[in-house]
């Protein structure tokens, strides 16, 4: 890259809602030199995304595609905006689509990024278009990065991690947002919430989908609420299976105890608000906001699925199988259920060590849109730890 040359990137996103990956992009392009880089993103959403006004106020375009299955569209647009020094896909396997039509539209650096270690693959059909697209993004893909070994496994194959083809990237947030939030501005939401300052305030945050396991939380809460009547739970977000679950939580009798806050840009209020934080996925390649929770010195229960990377060692973190039942769950959250001050050092040293700093992410980001320094998953996640 010539050293006056503006950077551009373009990432290949669903849409850019709040979620994790999102989130995380967003961290990236608030904190860049703007002068010297500019994000784009192609999205396949029909609607307004959450953070798209934004994007395009800090001088970013929205690309709205309409076909997810068409190569020439990503190509077409590759071509109509660019051109692009790096293309960088967050699409699981439909990356393969997207780091061929980018090979054929001569951009240089070509990611693939795996964010998740599962996905819906029961039909035959399915199954051909993961093998067909695997096959597209090792062909064609410069650079593989992962949030974790299991991520990896899942979208390249283990002999690509194996072979040691594949980075290690850890997914970054600004954590030092999170380590204080006035206790004014804590007891406000909780009064603005109808919380209170007795009992248990359980949190979760996350899309309403399939695989972050909403009705499991539900079935949880009535066993909580048998032993302390003076609970409540926020479910913090919004998705498609909302309504499903807010009819679950009526059916059972549970509205007073679980309050939808839909969206926000105040999750650190919401998490030092919270004494417990439950994230039950059935699959999750990382999950961002389980540092934010650490990061908040919030206890956290989750799932089996939730992958080692995402444990920073401040034994904040407790696993629980989802086989064992909603009411275990139950039992070990009252149990826990009284969160002590952290040591903010130690938070601040748990994410350097960690590799989760902002700073040095965009850093090691930089570089591997520039002149793709490689490593191995081990060697990135030694050299981060």
């Amino acid at each position: 890259m010539k050293k006056n040359k503006k950077l551009k990137v373009l990432h290949v996103v669903g849409s850019m809602n709040r979620a994790g990956t999102e989130t995380m992009l967003m961290n990236v392009y608030r904190s860049i030199d703007r002068k010297k880089v500019q994000f784009d993103f192609i999205s396949y959403s029909k609607q307004e995304a959450h953070y798209d006004q934004e994007i395009q106020s800090l001088h970013g375009k929205i690309i709205t595609l309409t076909k997810t299955n068409s190569i020439k569209q990503i190509y077409d647009a590759i071509k109509k905006h660019g051109p692009y020094d790096v293309v960088h896909a967050h699409t699981l396997f439909h990356g393969g689509m997207v780091s061929l039509a980018a090979f054929f539209a001569k951009v240089k650096i070509r990611i693939a990024h795996a964010h998740t270690t599962s996905d819906k693959e029961d039909s035959y059909v399915r199954k051909l278009y993961i093998i067909g697209m695997r096959l597209f993004i090792l062909m064609f893909s410069t650079t593989l990065l992962a949030c974790s070994k299991e991520a990896g496994r899942y979208l390249f194959g283990k002999r690509s991690l194996i072979k040691g083809k594949v980075t290690y990237f850890p997914n970054m947030i600004d954590y030092s947002k999170f380590l204080h939030v006035p206790e004014t501005k804590v007891n406000t939401f909780k009064l603005t919430q109808g919380l209170g300052n007795q009992g248990i305030v359980i949190g979760h945050i996350g899309t309403f989908k399939e695989s972050k396991n909403h009705a499991f939380i539900i079935d949880m809460m009535t066993y909580i609420v048998e032993k302390e009547p003076n609970v409540h739970l926020l479910l913090v977000g919004d998705g498609e299976l909302k309504d499903e679950i807010q009819t679950k939580t009526n059916q059972k009798g549970l509205h007073r105890h679980v309050q939808f806050i839909g969206n926000s840009e105040d999750i650190p209020t919401i998490l030092h608000s919270m004494d417990v934080f439950v994230f039950p996925s059935t699959y999750e390649g990382l999950g961002l906001v389980l540092l934010e929770a650490q990061a908040s010195g919030v206890p956290c229960i989750v799932s089996e699925a939730i992958q080692p990377e995402a444990d920073l060692g401040l034994k904040l973190l407790e696993k629980i199988s989802l086989a064992k039942g909603p009411e275990v769950w139950a039992e070990r959250i009252v149990q826990i259920a009284d969160k002590t001050e952290m040591n903010t050092q130690k938070i601040t040293a748990a994410f350097q060590r960690n590799g989760y700093s902002l700073k040095e992410g965009i850093t090691d980001l930089m570089m591997i849109y520039n002149w793709n320094a490689g490593g191995t998953y081990e060697q990135n996640a030694n050299r981060n730890r």
